[in-house]
C-alpha cells in the first residue's frame, strides 16, 4: 500500500510539473514597444527626474513592464535631449489599455502638471514603435551586469522583398560573429505596422564594454574572412539594404541610473 501510495504522489507531482510547464509554454509572447521621446533644450533632466520619481512606478501599476531605458552618448544623436526606452506588454490591445487608464490616473496628472510648472518637458509628441521578436533574437534578459557597459540601437531598412533574407543572413551567420568578436546580442526585432517597417525593417540593441570597444568589434567583424563570404553569398542578387544614410543607423547609448537593464 506504502509503495502504491508513493507512486500516486510521483505520478501527481510530474502531472502538476507537466501541467505548469504546458501553461509556462503557453504564454504568449509579449509585445514590446520602443518609445523615444526629445525634450525641449535643458529639459532632459526634468524628464528623467519624473520617470525616476514617479512615470516607471506608474506605468508598472497599469500593466506595463520597464525593461531599459537609455540616452544616446554623442550629442549628434541627442546626448542632451533624448531618452529612448522599451516596454513589454501582454499584447498589442493591453497596451492600448494601458495607456489609457495611466493618461486618466490622476496621480500622473498632477506629477505632469508639478514637472511642467517651468515649461513643457517635451518638444514634440513621443515616437512609438510597436514590435515582435524575430525567430532568431534571444530572449530579453533583464539584467545589470555590467552598470559600465554601453549599448547600441542599430536599425536596418532593406530594399523590397529582402527582409527575409536579411533575417536569414543574422540566423545563420551574423548574430554568431557578433559574439565571436566580442559584442552581446541583447535582442531582435520587427516592426508590428507596415508604416512602420514591418516589412522592411529590422531593429536590435547589442551591448559592449564601451563604445571604443563595439567601434573595434565591428572592424574585426567586417575583416572577418567568413563575415565577407556570408555577405558576399547573401547579396549576388543586389545589397539587402538601402543605401546609406538610411539602409544602418546606430545610437551608441548609455543606461540611466534607474533602468533595469546595464
Amino acid at each position: 500500500m506504502k509503495s502504491l501510495l508513493q507512486a500516486a504522489a510521483v505520478g501527481l507531482a510530474m502531472a502538476t510539473t507537466m501541467g505548469s510547464t504546458t501553461a509556462k509554454a503557453a504564454e504568449p509572447e509579449p509585445v514590446y514597444e520602443l518609445r523615444i521621446y526629445t525634450t525641449n533644450e535643458g529639459k532632459l533632466p526634468d524628464l528623467l527626474k519624473r520617470f525616476r520619481d514617479h512615470t516607471c512606478a506608474l506605468f508598472e501599476k497599469h500593466g506595463m513592464t520597464n525593461l531599459g531605458y537609455w540616452v544616446p552618448v554623442d550629442k549628434e544623436n541627442g546626448a542632451d535631449t533624448t531618452l529612448i526606452y522599451v516596454l513589454s506588454h501582454k499584447s498589442r490591445e493591453a497596451a492600448k489599455e494601458s495607456f489609457k487608464t495611466f493618461g486618466a490616473d490622476p496621480a500622473w496628472k498632477q506629477v505632469r502638471e508639478a514637472s511642467e510648472a517651468n515649461g513643457k518637458i517635451l518638444a514634440k509628441p513621443p515616437e512609438s514603435i510597436f514590435m515582435t521578436r524575430t525567430e532568431f533574437s534571444p530572449e530579453l534578459k533583464v539584467s545589470a551586469s555590467d552598470p559600465e557597459r554601453v549599448f547600441e540601437l542599430r536599425t536596418y531598412t532593406t530594399n523590397e522583398g529582402k527582409l527575409p533574407e536579411l533575417h536569414a543572413r543574422f540566423t545563420n551567420h551574423t548574430c554568431k560573429l557578433f559574439e565571436k568578436h566580442g559584442m552581446t546580442n541583447l535582442c531582435y526585432w520587427t516592426p508590428i505596422d507596415v508604416e512602420q517597417g514591418h516589412n522592411n525593417k529590422l531593429i536590435y540593441i547589442l551591448a559592449h564594454k564601451s563604445k571604443e570597444a563595439g567601434l573595434a568589434s565591428f572592424d574585426a567583424f567586417r575583416a572577418d574572412p567568413v563575415w565577407i563570404a556570408a555577405k558576399g553569398e547573401s547579396e549576388k542578387n543586389g545589397s539587402l539594404t538601402v543605401p546609406q544614410p538610411e539602409g544602418v543607423k546606430s545610437v551608441y547609448m548609455k543606461p540611466v541610473d534607474f533602468s533595469k537593464i546595464k
